[in-house]
C-alpha cells in the first residue's frame, strides 16, 4: 500500500460545471463555420487542449484552414469562453467538491489542480476555490497535452509528493490515461463506461471522502 499524501484534481466536470461553456462556445463556432457541433462531438474534446480540440472540430466539418486562421478562430472560441465563465460563482461548484477539498485540507492532505485549461485562475478565483490548492498546474504552465502525464508530475513535484503516493480526479479518459502514465492511481468522475481505466469510478465527488479513499486503495 502506497499511503495517500496529495489529490491532484481536474478542473472542468470534476470541480466545477464548465464543460457546458466550452461547449456552447464551440458549438457557436461551428455554426459559423457552417456545420453542427453535437453534445456527443463534444465528448471528444474532454480533456483535450484548445489547439487540438479545434483540430477535432475542423475534422468533424470537413474543413482544413492555415495555422493563422486556425490561431483566430481559436482565440475566438476561447474569448466567448471567458465571457461565460466571468459571470460564474460558487453555485456552480459541483456536488461534494468543496467538502472534500476542505477534508482533504483537514487530514493534511497536499492538493493540486492539474488542468488543461488556460483560465483555471479565473475560475478558481470566481468560485471561490483558489485557498484550497497548495498548486495550481494548467495550461499556462505545460507543454504537452494529456494523455501525456505531464501536468500531472509537476502537480506532484509542486506539492513535493512522490507520484506513487498521488490519486488524480479525473472526468476524461485522456485524463485517466495521464494519471496512469505519470504512475498515479486515479478516480474517474462519472461513468464506468467510459472511464473503466481508473481504480475506481464514481458519479462525483459527494461519493469520495478521505476514509473510504484510503480503504479503496488500502491494497492498490
Amino acid at each position: 500500500m502506497s499511503e495517500i499524501k496529495a489529490c491532484l484534481f481536474d478542473l472542468d466536470g470534476v470541480l466545477v460545471d464548465t464543460a457546458r461553456y466550452h461547449f456552447i462556445a464551440w458549438r457557436e463556432l461551428a455554426e459559423q463555420l457552417g456545420f453542427v457541433f453535437t453534445e456527443q462531438d463534444n465528448e471528444r474534446l474532454k480533456g483535450v487542449s484548445r489547439a487540438a480540440s479545434l483540430d477535432i472540430l475542423l475534422e468533424i466539418g470537413g474543413l482544413t484552414l492555415d495555422e493563422a486562421e486556425k490561431a483566430r478562430l481559436a482565440e475566438q472560441k476561447n474569448n466567448r469562453y471567458v465571457q461565460y465563465i466571468s459571470k460564474m460563482d460558487s453555485s456552480e461548484i459541483l456536488p461534494g467538491a468543496l467538502e472534500f477539498l476542505q477534508e482533504c485540507r483537514a487530514a493534511g492532505i497536499k492538493t493540486a489542480l492539474g488542468s488543461a485549461s488556460k483560465n483555471a485562475a479565473t475560475i478558481l478565483s470566481n468560485t471561490g476555490l483558489t485557498p484550497y490548492f497548495d498548486a495550481i498546474i494548467d495550461g499556462t504552465h505545460t507543454s504537452a497535452a494529456k494523455p501525456d502525464p505531464e501536468v500531472f508530475l509537476l502537480g506532484a513535484q509542486a506539492v513535493g509528493v512522490a507520484p506513487a503516493h498521488c490519486v488524480v480526479f479525473e472526468d476524461a479518459e485522456a485524463g485517466v490515461e495521464a494519471a496512469t502514465r505519470a504512475g498515479m492511481r486515479s478516480v474517474g468522475i462519472g461513468s464506468p463506461e467510459t472511464l473503466g481505466a481508473a481504480n475506481q469510478v464514481v458519479p462525483s465527488l459527494a461519493q469520495v471522502s478521505v476514509a473510504g479513499l484510503r480503504e479503496a486503495f488500502a491494497a492498490v
